[in-house]
């Protein structure tokens, strides 16, 4: 089956469904989401986003604050249009009806968090993430010119590839044509073609065994475009979040948002001493990056399994009505934060590499644009400033829409694109390839590409990679397409960028931070 859309979103995220809604005046607008609408990392993003609405605050408070963070690697053009852009994009989300939390005058209740020098964190509650998804896809559904697609997945990008060219990462003019889509129910691959795509696919946390990510973040839109031969860069900056609950039973781990640093917890050995002012002059409330190495040197140096965060000595009655998702699940899980420590361990967050965009959020493959985490914008740098990642997707689906408006009338459909073709597959029947897969690259990468690395480490890494590698592409090659065997080969192909990236870095810089090459700070 073929169908034509002006615009294909493949992902239902915060940039994704954004692009959507300033896109679908002009065009019919496909949004393909692999699992429901709601589900997406952005639906579990508790801290909040980061703007400038305060009159003591101002745009190159939060420029220094971004490029400090990033340790040089910013690219300073970004910076600077993200943030500027960032308070009319709140106005927008607002327009949309997202509800950020208010104080008893009518201004915005914001937070203050690691690496910021103000407070300019906007949220609602702990659960900003939700209610943003919320609201935008309240928006999605009662559009008249947006068909949505739950329980599709994008297995290929269509480029010139599928026409029969050898196309190479040296090939000029790569274009996108639309994308193969799995429809899950009735397991038949349709074509969508597209005058404009748009990756919106998320983050790549599911590589690892211990992550805050949802399992749909398995590195789809990355993967995809490195097959296509897109460029994608910076993959070896992964963010470990500082603060997980420690609950090896359950994946992924619950985030313990880094605003509770910023309301005044702080972080304590097993034995119950602070140690972060032996790492950084801001202790508790220093960079992610800073914070999981030291919590990791800490771990290392005792023996134990986690560290301790500790909110006791705050209001009991604000701490509940400023964290109440945190409070609940902690107490659901034994531990009530206004009496008890939170035992915590850093877990892969957040990736500021991926597929490389210019400021209108295009790729290198013509009519490819991509926004939110699986773009690589050159806001982030070598780290993330918490709270900036939100911002930096709208802003950019923002900048997308306006861009891919202004040129869609001089893009045509292309009619030659074959079908998807499964001539001598068969259905796998043994899921214990696939699963068991999976839990290797998983346990790869945490144990060799984490928090601290080494060449030896990522050596190890790699050759243990290259022979799944090779099992999936066969298997894949055997086998009709499904979700799981697709996610198999996207988590490899992506774990390969990460582990590729940090071999080629030859220097500790930023969220990459390797034994070989070590920095100025020994942790």
């Amino acid at each position: 089956m073929v169908r034509k859309y002006d615009f294909i979103v493949i992902g239902s995220g915060i940039a994704g469904m954004s692009f959507a809604l300033k896109v679908a005046h002009k065009g019919k607008v496909a949004i393909l989401s692999k699992t429901r609408l709601e589900e997406a990392n952005t639906n579990l993003a508790q801290g909040g986003i980061a703007s400038v609405t305060k009159d003591s605050d101002n745009f190159e408070k939060h420029i220094q604050d971004t490029l400090i963070c990033g340790d040089g690697l910013c690219n300073e053009e970004v910076v600077r249009m993200v943030v500027e852009n960032a308070p009319s994009q709140i106005d927008e989300l607002v327009k949309w009806g997202v509800d950020f939390d208010k104080g008893d005058e009518g201004n915005f209740d914001l937070h203050k968090e690691g690496g910021h020098s103000d407070f300019r964190i906007l949220h609602h509650k702990d659960a900003t993430g939700a209610e943003i998804q919320k609201r935008l896809v309240r928006q999605i559904k009662k559009h008249p010119h947006i068909d949505v697609f739950e329980n599709h997945f994008a297995v290929e990008i269509i480029t010139q590839h599928h026409l029969g060219m050898l196309v190479k990462h040296t090939t000029p003019n790569i274009e996108c044509y639309g994308a193969y889509v799995l429809n899950e129910k009735t397991r038949h691959v349709h074509t969508f073609l597209a005058k404009v795509t748009m990756m919106a696919t998320g983050g790549i946390g599911s590589i690892y065994q211990s992550t805050t990510n949802p399992s749909i973040a398995t590195g789809d839109g990355i993967a995809m475009v490195y097959r296509a031969k897109g460029l994608v860069s910076d993959m070896e900056f992964v963010q470990f979040h500082p603060t997980s609950f420690y609950n090896p039973n359950e994946r992924p781990s619950f985030l313990i948002t880094e605003a509770m640093r910023g309301y005044g917890a702080v972080l304590r050995t097993r034995k119950g001493r602070q140690f972060m002012h032996k790492y950084d002059e801001r202790g508790s409330l220093a960079p992610r990056d800073i914070v999981a190495r030291a919590i990791d040197s800490e771990m290392k140096l005792s023996g134990d399994d986690f560290v301790y965060l500790d909110v006791t000595h705050k209001s009991a009655e604000e701490t509940k009505a400023h964290f109440p998702t945190i409070y609940q699940k902690c107490l659901s899980l034994g531990v009530d934060i206004t009496k008890d420590y939170i035992p915590v361990v850093p877990a892969a967050h957040y990736l500021c590499g991926g597929i490389e965009v210019d400021v209108y959020s295009q790729s290198s493959i013509r009519n490819l644009y991509a926004a939110g985490e699986c773009s690589r914008t050159g806001l982030h740098g070598a780290n993330r400033l918490a709270s900036n990642s939100l911002i930096e997707a709208v802003v950019y689906a923002d900048k997308a829409a306006t861009h891919a408006l202004g040129r869609i009338e001089g893009v045509v459909f292309n009619e030659q694109v074959p079908e998807w073709n499964d001539e001598g597959t068969s259905l796998n029947e043994e899921m214990v390839l696939i699963t068991q897969s999976a839990k290797e690259v998983g346990q790869i990468m945490s144990n060799y590409v984490g928090i601290v690395r080494s060449n030896l480490r990522l050596k190890r890494a790699m050759d243990r990679l290259e022979i799944l590698y090779k099992e999936t592409e066969d298997l894949f090659t055997r086998s009709v397409v499904t979700k799981d065997i697709c996610e198999l080969r996207n988590i490899i192909n992506t774990a390969y960028l990460v582990i590729k990236m940090a071999m080629q870095r030859k220097k500790s810089r930023g969220l990459h931070y390797t034994l070989d090459y070590p920095d100025k700070i020994e942790l």
